[in-house]
C-alpha cells in the first residue's frame, strides 16, 4: 500500500511527522509524494494562525480528489482542538490528537479500510503526561536532523493555543535523549537542530536544566554542531551564552521571540520579559558571542495596539543590531484571552504592519550579511547542486554558495565571505 505525508507548521512538526512514517515504513509501506495518488494520506497539523486552519482543511479536499477511496488521517494541533470539526468532514476517516499521534497502527489495527463515520482518539489536554521523542532530517541528504527535546508548554500567553493542543511541559531524561543523539550522529548527521514547543523549558518536568543537556551532548565525541530552534529570552541564561561563546560545537545564532516592541502589549500578552530585558539581552549577545546571528519574532495587530505602539515597536527594532526578523500577522484564535479583548486593529492595519517590518528585516538581513563580507565562517554544505553552484548554512545562520565540489557534501568547510547579494553570501574555501 502507497501510503503519504505531508505536515503543516513548526519543525517540531516535521521531526514528529518523519517518526510516524518511520512506523510505515518498518512495515514495508511505500512511501509516496503527497501530491501523488496514495491509499493512505496523513496530515500532521498546525493551529497557530488561521490560515493554518482553512490550509488543512483545503489540503484534506485536495488529497481526497486524488484517490477517493484512500484513507485520510488527519493529527496534530488541529486535531487535537479542533476533533469535531473534522469529524463532520466526511473526507475525514480518522482524527488522532497530541497523545495518539504515534499510536496510528496500535488505534487503528492495521486496518485502513474507508470508514462510514471518523474515528477519533483524542486525550483531554490536561491528561497529556507523556513524553514522544521523535527526529527527522530536512532534506534526504544526511547533513541536518531535527532532534525533539521538549514537548508542551506551561506559559499562558494570551494570544496562543499551543499549550491547549499540546500540554503542559515535559520532555525525556538526559540519559535517553543521549542513545538517541548517538544514533543521529552515527547515521551521519552533522548539525542537530534541538526543537521544541518551548525548548529552553527543558528538564523542568525531570528537575533537570537545559543548559545541563546541552552540556552533555556538546561533550559528545564526532564532528558535529548544535542549534536551537528557538528559546524565550528569559531562558536564554548566562551559562549558555558562553556555552555559545567558548565551546564551536555551539552554534554562534540564536532564534529569540519578541512578539512587541512596547511593554503595554507585552504585559497584555503575557510575556515574561519586558522591553528593558530584552534590549539588554541582545546587546550582551552581540558583545560576548563572536559575529552572532540572531533572529527575532514579531506578531504585528495584536489588540490595542495602536499606531504609536506600533511605530514604538519599529524604532525599537530598528535600533538594535540582530540579522532577520519572522513576522506573523495576530490572528483570532478560538478559546483565548485574546480573541476577547477590546480595539482590535482592522486587518488592512495589520497587514502594512507586517509589510513594513518586513521591509525591515530584509534591511537588517542584507546589512548583517555585508557585515560578514571579509570575515572567515563555518558552513556545513548540502548536496544541492544548482547551475554548478551548492549551498550550506554558515553557524551564525548565512546561506552561502559556492562552487560544487561532491567532496565537501556534508563537510564544515571554512569560508571567507567575498561578497553578497539580497539572497546568499558568496565565497572562497580557506
Amino acid at each position: 500500500m502507497k501510503v503519504a505525508f505531508h505536515t503543516l507548521g513548526c519543525k517540531l512538526n516535521f521531526s514528529e511527522t518523519s517518526t510516524i512514517a518511520n512506523q510505515f515504513k518498518i512495515r514495508e509501506y511505500e512511501i509516496v509524494d503527497f501530491s501523488e495518488k496514495a491509499d493512505i494520506y496523513v496530515l500532521n497539523t498546525c493551529t497557530v494562525t488561521e490560515n493554518a486552519d482553512k490550509e488543512c482543511r483545503q489540503i484534506i479536499r485536495k488529497a481526497k480528489t486524488r484517490n477517493p477511496n484512500s484513507f485520510m488521517v488527519v493529527t496534530g494541533c488541529f486535531a487535537q482542538l479542533q476533533s469535531e470539526k473534522l469529524m463532520k468532514m466526511p473526507e475525514v476517516d480518522a482524527v488522532l490528537g497530541t497523545a495518539e499521534k504515534f499510536k496510528i497502527f496500535e488505534l487503528l489495527e492495521d486496518d485502513f479500510s474507508k470508514r462510514e463515520t471518523s474515528c477519533v482518539f483524542v486525550t483531554p489536554t490536561d491528561k497529556i503526561s507523556n513524553f514522544y521523542f521523535s527526529s527527522s532530517t530536512e532534506a534526504d541528504e544526511r547533513t541536518r536532523a531535527f532532534f525533539k527535546i521538549q514537548d508542551g508548554c506551561d506559559y499562558l500567553c494570551t494570544y496562543c493555543t499551543i499549550p491547549k493542543a499540546r500540554g503542559r511541559s515535559r520532555s525525556m531524561e538526559i540519559s535517553l535523549l543521549l542513545e538517541n543523539f548517538r544514533k543521529i550522529l552515527a547515521e551521519g548527521y552533522k548539525e542537530i537542530i534541538l526543537t521544541g514547543v518551548n525548548v529552553g523549558d527543558y528538564g523542568k518536568s525531570t528537575n533537570q536544566k537545559f543548559s545541563d543537556l546541552l552540556n552533555h551532548l556538546l561533550s559528545e565525541n564526532g564532528e558535529f554542531r548544535l542549534r536551537i530552534s528557538s528559546i524565550e529570552p528569559n531562558l536564554l541564561t548566562d551559562e549558555i551564552i558562553q556555552l555559545a561563546k567558548n565551546n564551536p560545537k555551539l552554534v554562534n545564532h540564536f532564534h529569540i521571540p519578541l512578539q512587541s516592541g512596547t511593554n503595554k502589549i507585552l504585559q497584555l500578552m503575557k510575556r515574561r520579559y519586558n522591553t528593558e530585558f530584552f534590549k539588554n539581552l541582545i546587546n550582551k549577545l552581540n558583545i560576548e558571542i563572536k559575529n552572532v546571528g540572531i533572529g527575532i519574532d514579531v506578531i504585528t495587530g495584536f489588540p490595542g495596539e495602536t499606531d504609536e505602539d506600533f511605530l514604538s515597536t519599529y524604532k525599537f527594532l530598528s535600533e538594535m543590531e540582530f540579522s532577520y526578523l519572522h513576522v506573523f500577522t495576530y490572528s483570532e484564535r478560538e478559546n483565548t484571552e485574546a480573541v476577547l479583548m477590546k480595539n482590535s486593529v482592522p486587518h488592512i492595519k495589520r497587514k502594512e504592519r507586517t509589510n513594513m517590518l518586513r521591509i525591515l528585516s530584509e534591511k537588517k538581513r542584507l546589512a548583517f550579511m555585508q557585515k560578514n563580507i571579509g570575515k572567515k565562517v563555518q558552513v556545513l554544505f548540502e548536496h544541492q547542486e544548482i547551475n554548478g553552484k551548492m549551498r550550506g548554512y554558515s553557524s551564525n545562520y548565512i546561506r552561502v554558495e559556492t562552487d560544487f565540489n561532491i567532496d565537501l557534501v556534508n563537510k564544515f568547510v571554512e569560508i571567507e565571505i567575498t561578497n553578497c547579494n539580497n539572497n546568499f553570501c558568496y565565497g572562497k574555501i580557506i
